[in-house]
């Protein structure tokens, strides 16, 4: 009989601590984007930094890239000899911002006229900046 008691009590701990766990969570306490994403009352929507890496993981950028926040341009110069049909942008942005298409793979960045740009969308989706990101190739 005791250890009845024992795991009827262990069983009513677990689904009182569950009701409680799914009461503070729903969206109705914290608002979620499409995305499940959480959505704050941040403000801001900027570029921190940015990189290109190759299919081996490795970065093509030659220096430094440089990120405007006032123009929304990020300027870079990539290796000599870099396959611009298949590189992985890698976005750093401010905290609570999400990055708009979302990077699922290689990026062509092929078509050296018509650069590639992304919108960054602040934590309280209010708030949307279109960067271009401007790549040249480093002369041999």
């Amino acid at each position: 009989m005791m250890k009845i008691l024992k795991y009827k009590n262990f069983f009513l701990a677990v689904m009182m601590f569950a009701a409680f766990a799914v009461t503070r969570c729903s969206k109705d306490n914290f608002p979620v984007d499409e995305d499940g994403l959480l959505i704050t009352d941040r403000t801001s929507a900027y570029v921190g930094s940015f990189d290109l890496w190759d299919p081996t993981h490795q970065t093509v950028v030659v220096g430094t890239p440089v990120v405007d926040t006032v123009a929304q341009t990020i300027d870079l110069q990539v290796r000599f000899g870099t396959d611009l049909t298949r590189l992985w942008p890698r976005f750093s942005l401010i905290t609570d911002a999400k990055l708009e298409p979302k990077i699922t793979g290689f990026v062509d960045f092929s078509d050296l006229t018509n650069p590639r740009q992304w919108t960054v969308i602040s934590g309280n989706r209010q708030v949307r900046k279109v960067y271009t990101v401007n790549v040249t190739v480093q002369q041999p």
